[in-house]
């Protein structure tokens, strides 16, 4: 009996021996409200695995800095690499540079320009950002469209960085929905880049309304921009219950603002659920295992009618 229980023994520790892996994780930046979610998943789904470690690097919003990064993982020896890119049209060295190190590589939360052309042991994590823009932008349609402005409406639209995937196409969504029949009446007046940042959408929203161009309506690509353009318009006494807002990520601090009935739209994007996905996608790979190209964790819609569904 005591010969078995070894014998179990020594196979239980073998087998956790042989799932230790180390993960090198490069994020964009640090200091972003929604990145800090994802990282934050990373590392408590990374918390609950036996024998996964995580090493997490900040690349402060530089290129050149991640894909050093990349390589000091390769050089470190780490069993799989997860990146999110800072420049989404700059990941092919990133892929070019794992591949020829042999090391697996999942991109998160950001699609990388080289999609279509991933090597293998490579992959994308992340949710489908034809959803995010499509779902704020219609819904901002149809609150318009309820406070009876379906006559015409003007707006503006606060868009991320432009070397970004997800800005681009969330900026394309909102496009897209104010073409059709039934959202045409809604004119942008203006877009321009606020680089994800709450203060420099502060900053650009109060140049807007110094214009003294009327508006009805404001996009943001993410929420930290649409908080950004509401702190301005409160600062100039514009009244919340006047404009449609909308944003996308469903951060805390969004969720707060849509009680307080100044944001009107935003969409949940599950960012602790990519972090975790991601780990789990970068263990199988690292494992010889088969995964899909891309992974894609639902987008979810949220309004002051549902909010209380995604609060802690």
């Amino acid at each position: 009996m005591k010969k078995l229980l070894m014998t179990a023994g020594i196979s239980a520790l073998l087998a956790t021996t042989a799932m230790a892996e180390t993960i090198g994780v490069s994020v964009a930046r640090f200091d972003d409200n929604g990145l800090t979610i994802m990282r934050n998943g990373m590392t408590e789904h990374a918390d609950g695995l036996a024998g996964v470690d995580l090493i997490m690097e900040d690349a402060q919003d530089d290129v050149a800095r991640q894909l050093d990064q990349i390589n000091n993982f390769i050089a470190t020896g780490v069993d799989a690499i997860i990146v999110n890119a800072v420049d989404t049209n700059a990941t092919a060295a990133m892929s070019q540079a794992a591949a020829s190190a042999g090391v697996p590589l999942v991109y998160v939360n950001r699609q990388p320009v080289n999609m279509d052309t991933l090597p293998e042991g490579q992959a994308f994590v992340a949710s489908n950002e034809v959803e995010s823009g499509t779902l704020a932008a219609f819904r901002m349609c149809q609150d318009l469209r309820a406070q009876g402005k379906s006559g015409g409406a003007k707006a503006y639209m606060l868009m991320g960085q432009l070397s970004n995937q997800a800005a681009v196409q969330r900026s394309k969504d909102f496009h897209d929905v104010i073409g059709m029949d039934m959202c045409n009446f809604i004119e942008l007046i203006d877009e321009q880049t606020a680089e994800w940042s709450r203060d420099k959408a502060q900053d650009l929203m109060t140049n807007w309304i110094s214009s003294g161009e009327p508006f009805d309506a404001v996009f943001g690509n993410n929420d930290e921009m649409a908080i950004g353009a509401i702190q301005a318009m409160k600062a100039s006494g514009i009244s919340m219950d006047d404009v449609v807002v909308g944003g996308v990520d469903a951060t805390p601090d969004a969720l707060v603002a849509m009680q307080a009935g100044e944001m009107d739209v935003t969409v949940f994007q599950d960012l602790a659920g990519q972090g975790a996905g991601s780990i789990d996608t970068a263990l199988k790979l690292a494992q010889g295992e088969d995964v899909n190209k891309t992974v894609f964790i639902p987008f979810k819609l949220v309004t002051p009618e549902n909010v209380s569904e995604f609060l802690n």
